[in-house]
């Protein structure tokens, strides 16, 4: 044997003993049940009456008993071939003790307990306790004589009789009982996996909401930021000394509004409405993308928003989004943004007089369906109606006072698309 082999066969005789000793206290009621029923066998095998004139056939069936079942019986709990083992002598000792000693009967009260326990089948345990029953009785007619066949079969049949019925009733409770332990895991590791698929669905939202945010602003701030060094180089190279100045100033305006929001990121807060009203946001957002690329955007809002500071943050990336495609994809002269109540609703409305196109197309960017995808978590719809040559509107609609939140059974958003 191998090193390898040897280390083996030492780790599962370890493991062996470690069950064993885990077996032993699992179940050392019964061996203390068993213990007192042995000593109390052996006093009444001493002091009861007996029509042989020796009892050592007795002393030796309680002494075999106790020494098999120190050795390998008290394993047949759990081990079917300890149990093969075991039950033998029981049922011969059944019939000895009985034989020398009628008193000794008591012994049943261990040996059908026995039987049902170490077990594994109904049916094999109702034809042991009726083969324990049949050899307590004839130990009982070898002690007592024909005379006592009546008594004997009294007794024997009701013995049996009640160890069979207690004997099954007790297995249908632990039936039961290992079904309901069994549900019981199920249900645990139906949690664990529920709390598991939940913890990603919430990383996986997460990270959604991330990449939206990051979209709308920095992403947006970092296209404009490239826009203005492009222009600025473009300056420097036409010695327009002017206008480069210009453009180093909305430079670093814009650096410093990209860590603004990348700050308001960082602390999980809202990010542009960290200090004057969505009105006041607008204002801002349309001045600074004047003067980044030259296109006139005029706001027309409302100073007073009857919505929350969550779905204000929601129309404000709509507005970025909006004018970030009208820089990069409209061509357009001017912009004009409109905010303002309709009828229990907040109506965001971004227009501009650019190339427009067409909504049916499919698009390759993720800034509308994130756009969708925002204003639906809130409970909001957005229309876009555009068609080529004839510029684009944005509309974006959320119910007064709603909150962004995961939609709920009975609210269903719809993205709506017009041309």
């Amino acid at each position: 044997m191998g090193p390898v082999e040897n280390r083996s066969a030492v780790l599962h005789r370890w493991d062996a003993v470690v069950m064993s000793g885990e077996t032993w206290m699992r179940n050392r009621w019964l061996h203390v049940f068993f213990a007192g029923t042995m000593l109390l066998t052996a006093v009444i095998t001493a002091l009861g009456w007996s029509p042989w004139s020796t009892r050592w056939p007795a002393y030796l069936a309680v002494v075999v008993l106790v020494v098999a079942y120190l050795a390998f019986g008290h394993r047949g709990y759990d081990s079917p071939r300890a149990a093969a083992a075991f039950l033998p002598l029981v049922v011969v000792a059944a019939l000895v003790l009985p034989a020398v000693v009628p008193s000794t009967a008591f012994v049943q009260c261990i040996v059908f307990p026995l039987v049902w326990v170490q077990t594994e089948r109904v049916r094999t345990a109702v034809v042991l306790s009726v083969t324990v029953g049949l050899a307590s009785g004839i130990g009982l007619q070898l002690s007592s004589g024909p005379d006592a066949l009546v008594s004997t079969l009294l007794i024997e049949g009701i013995s049996v009789i009640g160890a069979c019925a207690m004997g099954v009733w007790i297995s249908s409770v632990a039936g039961l009982s290992e079904e309901r332990r069994q549900l019981v895991e199920e249900l645990r590791a139906t949690q664990h996996s529920l709390a598991d698929a939940n913890r990603t669905a919430g990383i996986a939202s997460e990270r959604e909401r991330l990449a939206r945010e990051i979209h709308d602003t920095v992403a947006q701030n970092l296209a404009g930021i490239v826009m203005l060094t492009e222009r600025a180089r473009g300056d420097l190279a036409n010695d327009r000394f002017d206008a480069l100045e210009e453009r180093l100033t909305v430079l670093e305006e814009s650096a410093r509004a990209a860590l603004e929001e990348s700050r308001a990121l960082v602390a999980a807060g809202a990010a542009g409405m960290t200090r004057d009203s969505l009105a006041g946001a607008l204002h801002r957002l349309a001045e600074r993308h004047t003067r980044e690329t030259g296109t006139l955007v005029t706001v027309d809002a409302a100073s007073d928003c009857a919505l929350d500071r969550d779905a204000q943050v929601v129309l404000l990336r709509v507005a970025q989004e909006a004018l970030s495609n009208v820089r990069a994809h409209a061509g357009s002269a001017s912009a004009q943004v409109h905010l303002l109540p309709e009828d229990g609703q907040t109506v965001l409305r971004i227009t501009d007089d650019g190339a427009g196109f067409d909504p049916e197309q499919p698009t390759a960017g993720h800034g509308l369906r994130g756009l969708r995808e925002r204003l639906a978590l809130a409970g909001g719809t957005c229309t876009i109606t555009s068609a080529p040559g004839r510029g684009t509107v944005v509309e974006a609609t959320l119910p007064t006072g709603a909150a962004p939140g995961l939609p709920s059974a009975d609210r269903h958003p719809v993205a709506e698309v017009t041309r």
